[in-house]
């Protein structure tokens, strides 16, 4: 999980850089604990929360959904509960996963 929030806040540090840090499948249960002032993360989060999202279906699926919406995490779900990856590669994304 680090190595991806590292990553994640050197792009969004970067002004040049456009960041989209969508958690997916089992991952969308790591946003309760990454909002979870005590976690050893937190802080790192927060340095990406403003560009962070998750895939609803996959948070519904893992009994999230309700906790997700709560930390008022947006849902990317453009394509039936799934964000749309090809969407984001036409933007002119780049897809990184960890």
């Amino acid at each position: 999980m680090s190595n991806g929030l590292e990553a994640a806040r050197g792009f969004a540090e970067n002004d040049g850089d456009e960041l989209e840090l969508i958690f997916d499948g089992a991952s969308t249960r790591w946003i309760l604990e990454l909002e979870d002032e005590d976690s050893d993360h937190h802080e790192l989060y927060q340095a990406v929360r403003q560009d962070t999202s998750a895939w609803g279906h996959c948070s519904g699926a893992f009994g999230v959904e309700d906790a997700v919406s709560d930390a008022g995490v947006e849902f990317a779900d453009e394509s039936n509960g799934h964000p749309s990856l090809r969407a984001l590669v036409e933007d002119g994304y780049e897809i990184i996963t960890f």
